[in-house]
């Protein structure tokens, strides 16, 4: 079965990615790295969002152009909206949920845990 058939997080439980379901074709993770695009393209997803800004908490954190390079390389869109991961402002939720209608999904969306991703797309929601 070619894995671009696989609807929604489905594909959670056919990979080692660190993913959580949050809606039905919408899932979340902790950091990623450039190898990990590869993976997430094999088991269907079609668009990556980045909520981590660079060097957040060092240098041995992987740098956007570096996954946004691999994720390309995958055929998956990329996208970068580095938010704070204590607070959301509302023109970021708003980014955040513009690119929740204009992507293909299934969508993957990371940042340091996974929980700040879980959050805008939560506050995303409620915008509709």
């Amino acid at each position: 079965m070619d894995a671009r058939a696989h609807s929604g997080c489905g594909a959670v439980n056919a990979t080692s990615l660190p993913l959580r379901a949050v809606g039905p074709d919408v899932c979340v993770a902790p950091q990623l790295t450039p190898e990990a695009m590869a993976e997430a393209a094999r088991v269907g997803f079609r668009s990556v969002v980045n909520n981590r800004p660079d060097f957040e908490h060092g240098p041995e954190q992987p740098t956007n152009a570096a996954i946004a390079a691999a994720a390309r390389a995958a055929g998956l869109e990329y996208r970068f909206l580095p938010v704070d991961g204590a607070r959301q402002s509302p023109e970021q939720i708003a980014a955040f949920a513009r690119l929740m209608a204009e992507l293909p999904r299934p969508i993957l969306v990371f940042c340091r845990s996974g929980a700040r991703s879980a959050r805008l797309y939560m506050a995303a929601l409620g915008q509709r």
